[in-house]
């Protein structure tokens, strides 16, 4: 299966490790919660000047595409998750580990996949290789 554009970051608060994941998908969420663009938060985190509650509802998306993907049923992760990993975990540490998967997101090269070898090319559409 084709990854695609996509950051993948860990979060890690007193000893447990919470994974993170951004995608186009979870990053057209995060626009609709904090109500602007991700260019434009990526922009204010480069100058420091990233607002608590936008770091907050990111931090949500991020954990909520994680679980998600997971596939590991249970109850929806709630936006006090967030809070209270910001509160435990501190703005700085929060705020790295959230950059970090959106610069992976928005920095995203299909070309530049050296990694990436003949089984994870698209298949031709008539299903022949």
């Amino acid at each position: 299966m084709v990854q695609g554009a996509r950051g993948e970051t860990i979060l890690t608060v007193k000893g447990q490790e919470y994974r993170l994941l951004f995608t186009n998908r979870a990053l057209a969420e995060a626009e609709r919660r904090i109500g602007k663009n991700v260019t434009a938060f990526a922009r204010a985190a480069m100058e420091m000047d990233i607002g608590i509650g936008d770091l907050a509802a990111l931090l949500l998306v991020g954990l909520q595409a994680a679980h998600k993907e997971s596939h590991s049923g249970g109850r929806p992760t709630e936006p006090k998750i967030a809070w209270d990993l910001l509160d435990e975990a501190g703005f700085a540490k929060v705020a790295e580990a959230v950059c970090d998967g959106l610069a992976a997101v928005l920095s995203y090269d299909p070309d530049a996949d050296e990694e990436g070898g003949a089984d994870d090319e698209i298949p031709p559409a008539d299903g022949q290789a």
